[in-house]
């Protein structure tokens, strides 16, 4: 008997102290696209970005270039030029995945820049979202941009337009 009364004591604490949780969603997308700093340094990072994307591929047509006319002369050349050949084929290929590494690497130039660019927003947000929710007692935010788990959520919960008039972007 004293067992069940523990588990229903237990049980009704539980209940009560979830009941008690206050909790908020925010669209990180729909905020980020509300800022314009953001979308500026977007299109900077494309155009860098296309800027790379183009030089590698220009020195992968160089290899394919060499490769089809390594080819055309295959019976042409001896065992020494043929090696000579198939090095300098490897070695361009080498240096397209250096570049490529280089500039889109976890390490590259354009991870670099990204945080240059865009984690200083991030933080700023992220600032937003602690100010407003230990304001308001919110012991839990979610995204609902990468929650994927988040099937329906009550728009009343929804506390974007709040971080965004936080930043300065009023809505």
């Amino acid at each position: 008997m004293k067992r069940i009364i523990l588990l229903f004591a237990l049980f009704v604490g539980i209940a009560t102290g979830t009941y008690a949780q206050k909790f908020a969603l925010i669209d990180m997308d729909y905020i980020l696209k509300n800022i314009s700093s953001y979308e500026t340094a977007q299109e900077q990072l494309d155009v860098m970005s296309k800027k790379w994307q183009g030089e590698v591929e220009k020195v992968q047509q160089e290899v394919k270039n060499m490769y089809k006319s390594y080819q055309s002369d295959l019976v042409f050349l001896s065992a020494e030029q043929k090696t000579k050949r198939e090095n300098e084929i490897v070695a361009k290929e080498k240096s397209v995945q250096d570049l490529n590494r280089k500039y889109f690497g976890p390490e590259g130039e354009l991870f670099k820049k990204k945080e240059a660019l865009v984690k200083p927003i991030q933080d700023d947000i992220y600032n937003a979202v602690k100010e407003i929710s230990e304001a308001k007692g919110y012991q839990l935010i979610l995204d609902r941009a990468s929650a994927e788990s988040v099937i329906f959520a009550s728009p009343r919960i929804d506390i974007s337009n709040e971080v965004l008039a936080k930043l300065g972007y009023s809505k």
